[in-house]
């Protein structure tokens, strides 16, 4: 099938840059709160667990609206954050239990009162973010493209920069009358233009370093691949003008300047077809790997895959925390998850080198939070009947750096353990 010549036609407005002007889109429903009043809300009172006393990182266990406007009244945390990951309820209209059938969390607001209770957040959260930091909201399909509105009115369009498709699961069976439901979606926005940014990238296995690179230079054995050596976009400069006796392609212009192309010909980096048309020989030893684009198949979520879990329900898989924690944040850096849950965001980060600050009002999201970072995580095979003595088959998480803080009015204690012995297994 022939492809068509792209021509650049001139935009009647032009492109929005980051935090420039606010969305000229918007979504709008009963009870949505100004920025103003949102911004003006009390912050929370929180007392200060003596027997989680150990350091720089922070545990809430409190309802994070309150939690957050009480961070930015704190000099040490307002606008210093890099990262947000965020895997808030998902507006299921649902209840959900742990492995153990301990009661997790309540998933009842749907509709404008979810859009709104995250809206909320999402406001402070911008607010506590560092100019060079970033925020990724985690949704599946209910709420995920009424978001991509919100987040464009709260962080301006032009600080959008990924809407991530991830595969969630092993294929479904009951797809008589839809498709399988596989996928969901992270949604990466960043305060400014200028954000922390570390490109991740897949290492080449062989047999795609293979198929990617197919040749092999007779004089000197390197795997190379042929790409081409004009680019879209027509040019009147010295890009524009004839190399060797041939003009671009219509619509197309060199890459580079006839004198550059002369120095890669006498390399030997220049492939020439048997009808005389030029390619550039890419080399597979000068390739780190192949950048990751944004639909990610290999980050199920834990419950899916044979890997080390909580038993928390809807927990996420560390895997995919340290590809983002990674790409969006540098050691030393601060770490925000206020919808905390297990505490796999706070684990990974951690690990990475990373302070944090980690929020949830849940009593078994504590409880497991505090487990995991005294005991580390069981295999899955664990929770579903295997018999073998748990001590023999954790993978340690252990995390003591940490203080946890109470809710003034929440007076709720996490369950589980004695004062004095788990306090000596969590602080070093």
């Amino acid at each position: 099938m022939a492809v068509g010549i792209q021509k650049k036609v001139r935009a009647k407005a032009k492109p929005v840059s980051c935090g420039s002007e606010p969305s000229l889109l918007r979504i709008e429903y009963p009870g949505k709160k100004s920025s103003e009043e949102i911004l003006s809300y009390p912050p929370g009172c929180y007392s200060q667990d003596s027997r989680y006393n150990g350091g720089k990182n922070r545990l809430y266990h409190a309802d994070n609206v309150g939690v957050l406007a009480h961070l930015a009244r704190d000099k040490d945390v307002v606008g210093k954050v890099r990262l947000v990951y965020i895997d808030p309820p998902f507006a299921t209209a649902s209840e959900f239990h742990s492995r153990k059938q301990a009661h997790a969390y309540d998933d009842h607001l749907i509709g404008a009162d979810f859009v709104e209770y995250l809206r909320e957040r999402l406001i402070w959260i911008h607010r506590l973010l560092a100019d060079d930091g970033s925020l990724y909201l985690h949704l599946d399909e209910r709420m995920a493209f009424h978001f991509r509105v919100v987040l464009d009115e709260i962080f301006g369009e032009g600080c959008y920069r990924n809407f991530i498709t991830r595969k969630k699961c092993n294929p479904k069976n009951y797809t008589r009358k839809k498709y399988g439901n596989v996928a969901d979606y992270i949604l990466f926005y960043t305060k400014t233009d200028s954000y922390v940014w570390n490109r991740p990238i897949e290492e080449w296995d062989m047999a795609k370093a293979l198929k990617e690179y197919p040749y092999v230079d007779e004089a000197t054995g390197r795997r190379y691949k042929k790409v081409p050596v004009h680019a879209p976009g027509e040019r009147n400069g010295e890009t524009g003008k004839e190399w060797r006796g041939k003009l671009p392609p219509p619509g197309k212009h060199w890459q580079y300047v006839p004198s550059t192309l002369d120095e890669l010909d006498a390399k030997g980096d220049i492939f020439w077809s048997s009808n005389g048309n030029p390619r550039r020989k890419v080399y597979l030893e000068n390739s780190e790997g192949v950048p990751v684009q944004d639909i990610w198949l290999d980050y199920r979520d834990a419950h899916n895959q044979n890997i080390h879990i909580t038993g928390y329900p809807t927990e996420k898989n560390p895997d995919l925390l340290a590809r983002i924690i990674k790409a969006s944040s540098n050691p030393g850096d601060l770490v925000l998850d206020c919808f905390s849950g297990s505490g796999t965001t706070l684990a990974v980060a951690s690990r990475l080198g990373r302070s944090w600050i980690g929020v949830d009002r849940s009593s078994e999201a504590i409880n497991t939070t505090l487990h995991r970072f005294a005991y580390g995580t069981a295999p899955m095979g664990d929770f579903v009947g295997n018999k073998r003595k748990l001590e023999n088959t954790l993978f340690f998480d252990k995390v003591t750096d940490f203080d946890l803080y109470t809710e003034d009015k929440l007076m709720a204690e996490p369950i589980g353990y004695s004062r004095g012995a788990h306090s000596s297994a969590v602080i070093a």
